[in-house]
């Protein structure tokens, strides 16, 4: 593919406007229909980012947008009545969203990024394999991934890609939500600051690619829908 224009991140309000027709016709008697929920509380949570973006609190911004991104993969075991496991979740969905981008929008987004997406990957401390057995070997060997990376692009391997971004971006997220590092830590700042933006850009990403081609597939069982008091009564 060519290499694309740079693209203007989509805001909250564009997307929802961009939505606006498909949630008018998913809407039926009983209420929200699943699809359009999901999209509700994606676009809620960036919404937070957007509202609060002069408070500069980039650990509370990654927790939004995976939040906002949960939402949209987030699956529901019916056998084991609970949410099925995260990377299982979210990469059904990465791959279901790959088949409906027919206009690359994804890809491009790669590609207009490639330095973001490298920074991540060369990362020592966003690497899983580095922090089971953190050594200077491990360190060394775990920052080979960029040049694999390297290949990916040439072999036009977005998945793998994404995957692995995305992988690296959970790490940090598990760091903040299990308390594996303090607020506004002095440690993970150029680290945190470049998952917030990859995710500023992922998003806004996916929910276009669902507003284009993914307002009719069915996502699977939503994770705790909205409720009313004459069901719960």
């Amino acid at each position: 593919m060519n290499r694309p224009e740079m693209i203007e991140i989509p805001t909250v309000r564009s997307l929802r406007r961009g939505w606006k027709p498909h949630k008018e016709r998913l809407q039926g008697p009983d209420g929200g229909h699943p699809t359009a929920i999901r999209f509700h509380r994606a676009c809620s949570w960036i919404q937070r980012v957007e509202d609060h973006a002069e408070a500069a609190d980039e650990d509370m911004d990654l927790v939004s947008l995976w939040v906002s991104f949960n939402a949209l993969y987030g699956q529901w075991d019916q056998r084991g009545r609970e949410p099925k496991p995260d990377r299982k979740s979210w990469r059904e969905f990465v791959d279901a969203l790959w088949k409906l981008d027919k206009d690359e929008q994804i890809a491009g987004l790669l590609v207009e990024h490639k330095k973001l997406v490298m920074s991540l990957l060369e990362d020592v401390y966003l690497s899983g394999y580095f922090w089971q057995e953190p050594t200077a070997d491990r360190a060394k060997k775990s920052g080979k991934t960029k040049y694999s990376a390297q290949g990916w692009y040439v072999e036009k391997r977005w998945v793998m890609i994404l995957d692995e971004v995305l992988d690296r971006v959970y790490l940090m997220r598990c760091q903040l939500v299990h308390g594996a590092a303090s607020h506004n830590s002095s440690l993970n700042r150029q680290t945190l600051h470049r998952c917030v933006m990859m995710m500023r850009r992922l998003l806004p990403a996916f929910l276009q690619v669902w507003i284009d081609h993914g307002a009719d597939k069915d996502w699977g069982t939503m994770c705790y829908p909205p409720l009313t008091t004459k069901q719960t009564g």
